[in-house]
Order: C-alpha cells, then structure tokens, then sequence
C-alpha cells in the first residue's frame, strides 16, 4: 500500500483534507497487455506512460488490475496506471485506483490514441465523447460522466475500408516512429503541465503544435 494512500493513527484512519486530496493526480495510459500488443498504435497510451516513468526513473510494480507507479511533481503525488484489463474494460481499473487513491476526477488524465488526428499530433481536452475508442467508452460507462481529461495522441487513418481493427493492432512503421518517438518527450512535458498548471495551460502550450518528422 502507498505511504500515501492512508495514514493510520492507531486503530483509527486519519480523514484526508481536501486540500490533500488535491494534491493527488493519476495517470492512465491505456492499452492492451502482452508481448503481441507491445509497440503497436493502440498503445500509444501505454507509451506515454512509460515515458514518463522513465523521466522520473521509477519503476513499475504490478497490482490489482493495473501496472502502477509513484512518482512526485514539487511535493505533489502522481500515480501512473497501465491498466491490465485489456483496453475494452479500462474503466475497472480506472474506478479502482481512483477509489484507493482518493484521487478526485479532475486530477485524472486518460492518455489515449487516435485516429481522427495525425501521427504524434497531441491534443488535451478536459471532457468529451469517446469518439468511437471502446476503452474511453468503457470508463464513461463505469464512472458514468465523461468529464475528465484526456491526452490524445495522434496514430493517422492510413488504413483502407474495414482495416481500421487491423491498423489499431497493428506496429508502427518506422517512418511513423521517426515522427512519435520526439513527440512522446513532448507528452511528458504536457502531462507535468497539467499537474503543475492545469489543463487549461497544458492545452494553450501544447495543443497548437504540430507533429514533425525528427531531424527536419
């Protein structure tokens, strides 16, 4: 359990302030587990997660219904979640870890691929439809609001008429990685931002810019 998660005083759970409670954030990348699934465009999610462990050189730990791990922002806490659920059923270990972290909503970031933007283009938005991607679909369902923010990140539409599962499932190509791979330094900075200064400043630093390729 998290040193941070409950302070106990005896046989009695200290209450946590609202103010405390504000000083809580989470991340959920989403994508799909297993070696088959690694490197593909619906794990875009994932990748970002993973980026941002690695710029705060933390490690993660498997738990109930997600991979987890903890990490701090100037004194505030930040939790990465790659739930372990497969994408369509994310929502389970949203509630979950939002339920034993006290996080409120609004510090909730779902970072998520896209289809409907370019390769690496990255958009923040603080509510919203799921546009079709059955993992946010599921987590309105199970917290039954879509008002929390999300990350989207650019995977293209370069697939032709009844592929589009195969294009998700499938690995980026190098001409592709050659654009995302600096864009998900980029996402790291986005997602400190929101935690820092919130979406609306994240939003006006980062949703303008365009994807592209590394070295032009």
């Amino acid at each position: 359990m998290f040193g941070w998660i409950k302070r106990l005083f005896g046989n009695n759970t200290i209450v946590e302030t609202e103010e405390e409670r504000a000083m809580k954030y989470m991340i959920v990348g989403l994508g799909n587990v297993g070696m088959e699934y690694e490197g593909t465009r619906h794990n875009s999610g994932f990748m970002v997660a993973d980026a941002l462990a690695k710029d705060a050189d933390v490690k993660w730990t498997l738990g109930r219904l997600a991979m987890t791990a903890e990490m701090k922002l100037r004194g505030k806490q930040v939790l990465l979640v790659k739930p372990t659920t497969f994408m369509n059923l994310s929502g389970k270990a949203v509630r979950y870890w939002m339920n034993e972290t006290k996080t409120p909503l609004e510090n909730v970031l779902v970072v998520v691929d896209d289809i409907a933007l370019p390769v690496g283009e990255l958009r923040m938005k603080k509510q919203g439809g799921g546009g079709g991607h059955n993992g946010l679909a599921d987590i309105e369902q199970v917290l039954g609001t879509n008002a929390y923010c999300r990350l989207r990140v650019g995977i293209g539409d370069s697939f032709s008429r009844g592929r589009q599962i195969d294009y998700v499932l499938g690995q980026f190509t190098q001409d592709e990685l050659a654009i995302l791979e600096p864009k998900l330094q980029e996402a790291v900075e986005m997602v400190k931002t929101f935690v820092l200064q919130g979406p609306d400043r994240a939003m006006n630093m980062f949703n303008h810019k365009k994807a592209v390729v590394s070295g032009q």
